[in-house]
């Protein structure tokens, strides 16, 4: 349990250094870390020793090291194309997926616990180890139960939903969005990738939608505490080809322009790619993009004829790639137009 500034002592003694992830930024930083894990909650390293001081000491340069993932990670984000409007489709998906992903974690917290009795009671251990006086009550293990809340863990989810829920309806009435700005960031560039200025309309529109399922979902939690059953709905999935993300790659284009300037070699090369990709596939929106579609564009660019005159000098991509099937034995590009 947490020892210090960003240090842990792990089950064997060993210091080990930890930094939690912002929300918005785990599942970039889990693309940073190449682990395959679909979002990544905490740094850890370990500073393989017991010593506190050589530990303090270790744990500076890990420090430097987990900045630096984190730095990688929000601009892997800062890279997404800036956008400025939102689909109702998605506005749908993404408060559905929030108010279901609040029930699956209150259903797992009734069902497991929440941890918190042995989190005390390691904290105290630690305290009554190092001789430091404390005033806080510890749950006896004695009572800790087999299935679900403790008498603690109980007493601290209604302590807490009695805290919170005042505080979001409040700012549901007053339309202050704010208040769940964490929520919006894991949802909007953690969980669906958008990249969605804060300064927009559609941000205003979204975060209204979200903080109305947030309220939902406390009030179907505290429902729960009073022994009501409230069925947890499943978890939309994301990425689902049934879902109209409203936005092309030519809308997106324009978002991305705007972020910052651009070199005009690369505006050049990007609107061109983005011209022939369309040509071939048609204006998809963005979410229906899948592997297949690149594959076959990669496919098709393979097929064009490295040197084109007549007709085919403004022939579209479709085209190129079919006369270029017709002609085998002719000299072909290889992974760009």
């Amino acid at each position: 349990m947490p020892f210090g500034m960003g240090l842990n002592k792990n089950r064997h003694g060993t210091f080990e250094a930890r930094k939690k992830v912002p929300r918005h930024l785990e599942e970039a930083v889990a693309r940073v870390l190449g682990n395959g894990k679909p979002k990544q909650v905490w740094l850890k390293h370990t500073l393989a020793t017991k010593d506190h001081t050589e530990a303090k000491r270790r744990v500076k340069a890990v420090q430097i090291e987990f900045d630096r993932i984190l730095e990688r990670a929000q601009e892997l984000l800062a890279e997404r194309p800036l956008r400025d409007t939102i689909s109702e489709a998605e506005v749908k998906l993404i408060t559905d997926r929030h108010y279901a992903e609040m029930l699956h974690l209150d259903d797992e917290e009734t069902r497991e616990g929440t941890g918190r009795d042995e989190w005390m009671r390691a904290i105290a251990k630690q305290l009554d180890d190092a001789g430091v006086e404390y005033d806080m009550p510890i749950p006896p293990s004695e009572h800790s139960p087999d299935y679900g809340l403790s008498d603690s863990e109980f007493r601290k989810r209604v302590a807490d939903l009695d805290w919170e829920l005042p505080i979001i309806q409040a700012a549901l009435a007053r339309g202050d969005v704010s208040k769940i700005n964490e929520h919006l960031d894991y949802l909007l560039n953690g969980l669906f990738g958008i990249n969605l200025d804060r300064r927009s309309e559609a941000y205003r529109r979204v975060g209204m939608a979200v903080l109305r399922k947030h309220v939902a979902a406390l009030e179907a939690i505290k429902r729960r505490s009073e022994g009501q059953p409230v069925d947890t709905p499943p978890l939309p999935a994301i990425g689902s080809t049934s879902f109209d993300m409203g936005a092309t790659l030519t809308a997106a284009f324009k978002g991305w322009k705007r972020q910052r300037d651009r070199a005009p070699g690369t505006l050049a090369e990007y609107e061109r790619a983005i011209k022939v990709f369309t040509e071939l596939h048609g204006p998809l929106p963005l979410l229906q993009i899948k592997r297949s579609h690149a594959r076959r564009f990669r496919e098709a660019l393979q097929d064009v004829p490295a040197r084109r005159s007549g007709k085919l000098l403004n022939a579209s991509l479709p085209e190129l790639a079919q006369w270029g099937r017709e002609h085998p034995d002719v000299p072909k590009i290889t992974s760009a137009l």
